[in-house]
């Protein structure tokens, strides 16, 4: 295994937001049969160590890969686009009312009990969220415009939390 290649190319797949998943999934079970710890347990120090980070190195690569967000930010990343998560905050009025409307909502639906708002809340983010990741996908793989691709992935960094908020809300009240 080479650990300098990057996530796709451990899997032998191509750069792209756009993959097929459960042709990952089955890709990642093959490299862990061959490199999983297990199969290590009579070998030396050596090779134990190397069969751990063989192992670490394919999940980490499996995680990044099957989730779209971190899937996007590496690909851009790749590309040599910093996503600037933590430095750049900087988003468009109309984007951030639009969050304090969706914050409002679930506040209020979470304080009044209401499990069928926070359920139709959820279902309508997910649309949204879905669709934004439909054109995610056309800014990565089709044109290659990473630069507006790195401004939705940011906004999908912030839709992506709320919709988390929405399902600790629905989940608080189900307690």
């Amino acid at each position: 295994m080479d650990f300098k290649a990057d996530h796709f190319a451990l899997f032998s797949m191509n750069r792209a937001f756009r993959l097929d998943l459960s042709d990952l999934d089955s890709r990642y079970r093959d490299i862990q049969a061959q490199v999983h710890p297990d199969r290590f347990v009579n070998a030396g120090e050596a090779a134990r160590r190397l069969s751990m980070q063989q192992a670490t190195h394919a999940n980490e690569a499996y995680l990044t890969l099957k989730k779209p967000l971190k899937r996007a930010t590496y690909l851009l990343q790749l590309s040599g686009h910093d996503i600037q998560a933590e430095s750049n905050t900087a988003m468009p009025a109309e984007f951030l009312i639009e969050q304090m409307e969706w914050r409002e909502a679930v506040m209020e639906a979470r304080q009044g009990g209401d499990h069928h708002e926070l359920e139709h809340l959820h279902n309508r983010l997910r649309a949204d969220i879905n669709s934004r990741y439909e054109e995610l996908g056309e800014l990565l793989d089709a044109s290659g415009d990473f630069v507006s691709a790195t401004d939705r992935v940011r906004r999908l960094l912030f839709l992506e939390k709320l919709l988390h908020e929405i399902d600790d809300a629905l989940a608080s009240l189900e307690e």
